[in-house]
C-alpha cells in the first residue's frame, strides 16, 4: 500500500491540490504566454545628440548658417513604445497591473507567417523611410527647388536595366529637365521607337543613358497618346545643395516622421521653433500630397506617458489619434492636434508666442 493510499480522503485532496497548485505556479512563472506587453518607450530629442552623435546633421556646400546657431534648451522629442515578448503569465499580470502597459495577442506584433527577423527588418525599413520622408517634407515646406527622380521601373519597361531608381533626371536629348512639367514637355515631342538620351545624376556622377521609347500600350499610359514613354514612375521632390543625415539606430516603425521633419526645419531656419519648451510628439509624415499629412500611429497612450515621464509639457497628436489620446492624458501634458505639417508649424508658432493652439 502506497503512502498516498494510506492517507485520508481529505489529506489526499490536499496533496493533489498542492501538486496542482505547484504545477500552475510553475506554468505561470516559467511558461511564456501568446501575448506581448506594450509600454512607454524611450524618447529622443531630434535637436540634440544621442550617444555623442547629433541626431540631425548636415554636410556639403550651402548649409545655412542657422544650423550652427545655439537653439537654446528647447526639445522636439520623438517617442517610442517598448515591446516585451516571451512574457510569462505572472510577468504579464505584473506589467498590466502597473497601469502603463497593455497586453495584445503576439500575432498582432509578430504575424505567424513572418519570422521575428523579418518583422524587425520591415520595422527598420519603415524607420528609414520615415527619415527620407522627413527630409523631403522639410525641404518642400521650405520651398527648396524640385527635381525629378526615377521611381519604380517595371520589368517590361524600356528603361529597365538602363535607368535606376533614384537616378535624378537632368535632361532628355539635351533639353534640361528641372521638374515634372519640364519632363512631360520634352517627352511630348517624342515618338515611340525613338532612341532618347536621358541624362541622369547617379550618385553624383553624370550618366547618359539611351532609352528606346515605348508606346502608350506598353507603359499603361492613356490610350491614344502618340508620344514616346520612358516607362518609369517619375517622382518630383525637392533637393538641397547639401546632404542631410539622420542618425538613430535600433528603432523601428514610421511614427517619428513628423518630429524628424520639425527637427530638420528647426535647424535650417533662424531662431527656435520650440520657444524653449519641451515638446514631444508622434505621427507619420506623408509626402504623396503637398499638404504634408500627419498620419495616425499605434500606441498613442504609451507615447504620451513616455513623453511626460521624459519632461515634455506639450505633445503633438495626429488628428486621427485624438479621440484615443483623450482617454488618458498624463497630468501636466498639453495635447495639440495636428493634421498636417502646416498645422504643426502653426501650433509651434502659437506656443512660442504664448498662445494656445487647437487641442484634441
Amino acid at each position: 500500500m502506497s503512502v498516498v493510499t494510506r492517507l485520508s480522503i481529505r489529506a489526499r485532496a490536499m496533496v493533489v491540490g498542492g501538486v496542482a497548485s505547484l504545477a500552475l505556479l510553475a506554468v505561470g512563472a516559467f511558461v511564456p504566454i501568446p501575448y506581448v506587453a506594450l509600454g512607454p518607450g524611450v524618447t529622443y530629442n531630434t535637436l540634440s545628440a544621442v550617444g555623442g552623435t547629433e541626431v540631425i546633421t548636415f554636410s556639403g556646400s550651402g548649409v545655412p548658417a542657422s544650423v550652427s546657431e545655439d537653439k537654446g534648451p528647447g526639445h522636439l522629442n520623438m517617442t517610442t513604445i517598448s515591446v516585451y515578448d516571451h512574457q510569462t503569465l505572472f510577468q504579464a499580470i505584473g506589467l498590466w497591473a502597473d497601469g502603463d502597459y497593455s497586453l495584445v495577442p503576439r500575432e498582432e506584433i509578430f504575424p505567424p507567417d513572418k519570422t521575428v527577423e523579418q518583422v524587425n527588418r520591415e520595422n527598420a525599413q519603415q524607420f528609414s523611410d520615415s527619415q527620407s520622408n522627413a527630409e523631403i517634407a522639410a525641404l518642400r515646406y521650405l520651398k527648396y527647388p524640385n527635381v525629378v527622380y526615377v521611381g519604380t521601373i517595371p520589368e517590361s519597361s524600356p528603361s529597365a536595366g538602363v535607368l535606376q531608381p533614384q537616378d535624378q533626371i537632368t535632361a532628355v536629348d539635351g533639353t534640361a529637365v528641372t521638374d515634372y512639367a519640364s519632363l512631360r514637355a520634352v517627352l511630348a515631342r517624342t515618338r515611340p521607337g525613338q532612341v532618347a538620351t536621358v541624362t541622369v545624376d547617379r550618385g553624383g556622377k553624370r550618366v547618359d543613358a539611351r532609352v528606346t521609347l515605348a508606346d502608350a500600350a506598353k507603359t499603361g499610359a492613356p490610350a491614344g497618346s502618340t508620344q514616346g514613354f520612358l516607362g518609369i514612375g517619375a517622382v518630383e521632390r525637392p533637393k538641397a545643395p547639401f546632404t542631410i543625415k539622420i542618425s538613430l539606430a535600433n528603432i523601428g516603425g514610421p511614427s517619428a516622421g513628423l518630429m524628424f521633419t520639425l527637427g530638420v526645419i528647426d535647424k535650417l531656419t533662424p531662431g527656435d521653433l520650440t520657444g524653449g519648451r519641451f515638446i514631444a510628439g508622434t505621427g507619420t509624415m506623408e509626402i504623396d500630397d503637398d499638404k504634408g499629412t500627419v498620419g495616425a500611429i499605434g500606441g498613442i497612450l504609451m507615447k504620451e506617458i513616455a513623453a511626460r515621464d521624459a519632461g515634455a509639457t506639450v505633445f503633438l497628436v495626429p488628428a486621427d489619434n485624438c479621440a484615443e489620446a483623450l482617454t488618458r492624458v498624463p497630468d501636466g501634458l498639453q495635447l495639440v492636434k495636428v493634421a498636417t505639417l502646416s498645422d504643426a508649424m502653426a501650433a509651434l508658432k502659437t506656443l512660442a508666442g504664448g498662445g494656445t493652439p487647437p487641442g484634441c
